[in-house]
């Protein structure tokens, strides 16, 4: 061997054994995430805590994250609030939470009568929406992530069935996001309450109907104990949720762990999503088998039609009072627009051909 590539090798090898030792040397990181989920929440917490195990295992050791769920930090809606101050690193909860601090963050979970979960995985990543994501955060100092989608939601458990527009004047339901402002528009009453409350306002007529999220989720809660009309969905096609990540602390990462950090929470979200499908198909068999009182039902065609104008309408009237939300929902309608096309050529036309044995 000549002098010069033993000298290489001493200096790949010595470059090797400084990267290790600069790793197990280093400091470790400790970092804690506030979500809106109870304590073993499924399928949402699962998530989280994902991200977290991932980031562990990528760093090997050198990057932790303890997760405080709701029952631990006693709000589950101030999560933005925790992450903004610096309280919390991070926090997983759902983007349309925070319309109240500032309107434009709900198109970031999803839009009634929006993308499917692949279209708007597209959109996210190679449509630009991401960026539009950040221009919103950016001002409060918060970097901000999909964090798992549920796919297409339920449209709701109801006490009663509903049959005309005329059935949701003064309806009183759990819905956030823009859904709410739709059916406020045709005379219901809606309210967004925490995941934890919610079996027991619905038990105590505090509210008449309520979605949730759909049988992955909703058969453990027991709604259908108490509300056996159970509606397919509109109002949220491709519920994405969120990790929110503090600017500072994530500025103050070393390069690596802020990469480390970036995959962990892409690979939770896909994982939330397979996990809910499987979920999903799981349970709707359970319900349909096991509890034959519940009623699943599409909205009539009417309610939908007037549903559908009141949601066109206020886009409308939202778009020309704020820049930055016809931007977004420009974006969003323009990709959707052209992502459909091929979603029809492609899944829809597999199904419409499907033959069901």
């Amino acid at each position: 061997m000549s002098k010069l590539t033993l000298l290489k090798a001493l200096v790949l090898v010595s470059l090797v054994f400084s990267g290790l030792s600069s790793a197990a040397d280093g400091k470790k990181v400790m970092w804690r995430l506030a979500e809106t989920w109870g304590p073993n929440f499924p399928v949402f917490g699962d998530s989280s805590k994902n991200m977290a195990r991932l980031v562990k295992e990528m760093s090997n050791g050198r990057f932790i994250i303890r997760i405080d769920s709701a029952n631990k930090h006693k709000s589950a809606l101030g999560i933005f609030d925790f992450v903004k101050s610096g309280q919390y690193q991070m926090g997983h909860s759902a983007s349309y939470y925070w319309k109240g601090k500032d309107f434009n963050t709900m198109f970031f979970t999803t839009v009634p009568f929006g993308m499917t979960t692949a279209e708007q995985n597209a959109w996210f990543y190679h449509g630009g929406g991401m960026e539009l994501m950040k221009s919103v955060y950016d001002k409060y100092g918060i970097m901000s992530f999909p964090g798992g989608n549920t796919g297409n939601q339920m449209g709701g458990w109801f006490r009663k069935e509903i049959k005309t527009v005329e059935d949701l004047q003064g309806l009183k339901m759990r819905i956030p996001g823009f859904a709410g402002e739709v059916l406020a528009k045709l005379g219901a009453k809606p309210t967004n309450i925490a995941s934890g409350e919610l079996y027991t306002a619905l038990e105590r007529n505090t509210i008449d109907a309520l979605e949730w999220v759909g049988p992955s989720l909703d058969l453990r809660m027991g709604f259908h104990k108490i509300a056996p009309f159970y509606y397919t969905g509109w109002q949220e096609p491709a519920t994405e949720l969120q990790f929110m990540v503090n600017q500072k602390a994530y500025d103050k990462l070393p390069k690596d762990l802020q990469k480390i950090l970036k995959a962990a929470m892409k690979l939770a979200a896909y994982d939330m999503y397979t996990q809910s499908t499987h979920e999903s198909s799981k349970n709707l068999a359970t319900i349909q088998n096991d509890f034959p009182n519940v009623k699943i039902r599409s909205f009539p065609k009417p309610v939908m039609a007037a549903i559908r104008k009141a949601n066109d309408e206020l886009l409308s009237e939202f778009a020309a009072k704020d820049p930055k939300t016809k931007e977004i929902l420009d974006s969003i309608q323009n990709y959707q627009k052209d992502a459909r096309a091929w979603t029809n050529f492609s899944d829809k036309a597999y199904l419409d051909n499907f033959d069901e044995k």
